[in-house]
């Protein structure tokens, strides 16, 4: 050992010896773990009577109840809302004979004014102060908007009852450009023989069709129009109608097992 070597060993050991002891009092120890437990427990206990206190507040406090508005209230201005629908050359008799049929619903259901003006050959519907509801009016344009398309009223009706149907329209030349006889064909391939084949659409799929001219309407919720829909693009483009009978026998299967 040389002598640096040993002056500095010299005073590693010196430095040692004037260090303090760093030996942990257990005592000290199981105190400190003592007060660190209490003081989370005075938390916690803290906490739970801000909780309880502020439940008791929530508890304590009246929710508000506002009552439903009715369309003579929810109306601007306190005017009426009103809706014209055309009646077409073709559904002025129709809707005479039905008359009856199509203003009960409207009056008795929806509490709407409806009448007809023969100078325009409309329905002008409106709302009143009896009107509960603020899709009244909208509901009754749908109702009577269905009928004029062909419907039935006893399958438009249901537009009043059931929120998720809808009416989808196309023509026949916006699946393939037909004409002539070409378009008369594939308009029989959809309706069928004594429209068998439409009533087999409609079966299955759940829905409601209306053929009027080269012009196809179609009644029912939207994953039922879809299918539909498909099988009648299927009859346009040509497929034999066995076929759209076999996928129309496989779906009616497939929804009576979802049902």
């Amino acid at each position: 050992m040389t002598a640096a070597e040993a002056e500095a060993h010299g005073m590693a050991v010196e430095m040692d010896t004037n260090l303090p002891g760093h030996t942990i009092d257990p005592s000290s120890l199981q105190s400190r773990i003592i007060q660190s437990k209490s003081i989370q427990q005075e938390d916690a206990d803290g906490n739970s009577s801000d909780n309880e206190q502020m439940d008791m507040d929530t508890t304590n406090v009246e929710q508000p109840t506002f009552k439903k508005l009715s369309a003579h209230a929810a109306r601007v201005g306190g005017k009426a809302e009103y809706r014209r629908i055309r009646c077409p050359a073709h559904r002025y008799t129709p809707l005479r004979d039905n008359w009856e049929q199509l203003l009960t619903p409207l009056v008795e259901y929806l509490k709407l004014q409806v009448r007809f003006n023969t100078r325009t050959r409309s329905v002008e519907m409106k709302t009143s102060r009896h009107t509960l509801d603020t899709t009244s009016l909208q509901k009754g344009a749908d109702f009577i908007g269905a009928f004029m398309l062909g419907f039935e009223p006893q399958d438009a009706v249901a537009l009043l009852r059931l929120d998720d149907l809808y009416i989808e329209s196309f023509q026949v030349t916006d699946v393939k450009i037909l004409r002539g006889d070409h378009l008369s064909r594939a308009i029989g391939r959809v309706a069928g023989q004594d429209g068998k084949t439409r009533f087999a659409i409609e079966n299955a799929t759940r829905t409601r069709i209306v053929i009027a001219d080269s012009r196809i309407h179609l009644l029912g919720s939207y994953s039922n129009i879809r299918l539909a829909r498909n099988a009648i693009c299927d009859l346009i483009l040509g497929a034999p109608p066995g076929k759209v009978y076999n996928n129309m026998r496989n779906v009616a299967k497939r929804m009576n097992e979802r049902y």
